[in-house]
């Protein structure tokens, strides 16, 4: 029987868990601030804790690590792209991005993922499981380590889609953004997510002040159904609901994620339906030139479609930014180091 993550008890769960062995509750703010703050992933490193403590909270818990395998940094703008292993086997992808406003990881809420959208690596081989609060937890804290830097933002944007995880990842948003570990500001956590509109308004309940982006990706069901299979369950019409449900609960603006693909939905055309389709919205949408994946078909924009596509929509006073590229030279979109790391391994 395996043992539970100890990484993915939150400040109280271990509290009680503490006291149950008759232990202080300080011992259990001594072992947090070790697990959440210093990073560590063994019992031995608790220096102040124990041993009698450690021995019995090993019967039962575990720190399962996150390690890291394989790290690329981009020779143009400093991203790294790691590649780490789980205590199973499996592995995932973060990345490390450096910003005038401070230090950015995405991470991964799933390993692999079954969403289908058909320009990301991340789907090929489909979702083989879901992530542990502890899991996400520990790319974040493992990046630390390695740069030595503060992180002070956080993008739940990597393999899976986060809302089909949910209970782990409010578990770990609660983790994140608490006194007693990160102590990251809500406001600097985004969550991705394909669409899943019933999620997005039990996450909207949660009224939590996190961004909410959606990856949109096409400004009709019709195109949108060609690159994301999750049309096929939610319509834009239903999605737009959603969104306006995410803002009205909890005031904070949704972004939505535009990858442009050449001959695909980049055209002036796509971008007018566009700005109507999100018309009236508390709104940003973030115009992103794919990255070309090995597996797929799909080619990136050029910069005067990219450009037009973008005077359009600033016409038709929507708010509107190109994402900066960082670590193309690294293959640093979703899924893209991972699915090398299988093909190579004999695994894909």
């Amino acid at each position: 029987m395996m043992k539970e993550d100890l990484r993915s008890l939150d400040h109280t769960q271990l509290q009680d868990v503490i006291t149950l062995l008759g232990e202080k509750k300080y011992r259990a703010d001594q072992i947090y601030r070790w697990l959440h703050v210093q990073g560590v992933q063994t019992y031995a490193a608790m220096t102040n804790v124990p041993a009698k403590l450690t021995e019995q909270l090993d019967a039962k818990y575990m720190i399962y690590p996150v390690r890291q395998e394989t790290m690329l940094e981009s020779r143009y703008d400093g991203t790294r792209k790691y590649l780490f292993s789980l205590h199973d086997g499996n592995v995932i992808e973060s990345v490390f991005m450096r910003y005038e406003h401070g230090n950015a990881v995405c991470i991964s809420s799933q390993v692999g993922c079954n969403m289908g959208c058909r320009f990301c690596a991340s789907t090929i081989d489909g979702k083989v499981r879901d992530l542990t609060p502890g899991e996400m937890l520990g790319q974040i804290y493992a990046v630390m380590e390695d740069t030595g830097e503060k992180v002070s933002h956080v993008v739940v944007m990597g393999s899976g889609e986060p809302l089909e995880n949910y209970v782990n990842l409010l578990t770990f948003l609660k983790m994140l953004t608490d006194e007693y570990g990160q102590n990251i500001s809500q406001r600097n956590v985004t969550v991705s997510t394909c669409g899943l509109c019933d999620r997005i308004k039990t996450l909207a309940d949660e009224q939590l002040q996190i961004t909410l982006a959606i990856s949109l990706h096409a400004p009709d069901d019709a195109k949108r159904k060609e690159l994301m299979p999750v049309a096929n369950r939610y319509s834009l019409p239903e999605l737009i609901d959603a969104c306006r449900y995410y803002f009205d609960k909890t005031g904070r603006r949704i972004t939505f994620e535009y990858a442009l693909i050449r001959g695909e939905n980049d055209s002036e055309k796509d971008a007018e339906t566009l700005a109507a389709l999100v018309r009236g919205m508390n709104c940003h949408i973030n115009l992103i030139p794919v990255n070309p994946v090995r597996e797929r078909n799909y080619q990136q924009s050029d910069k005067n479609a990219v450009l037009a596509f973008k005077n359009k929509l600033e016409k038709n006073h929507i708010n509107v930014t190109i994402r900066r590229e960082m670590g193309r030279d690294i293959d640093g979109a979703c899924g893209q180091l991972r699915r090398r790391h299988l093909a190579h391994s004999g695994d894909a």
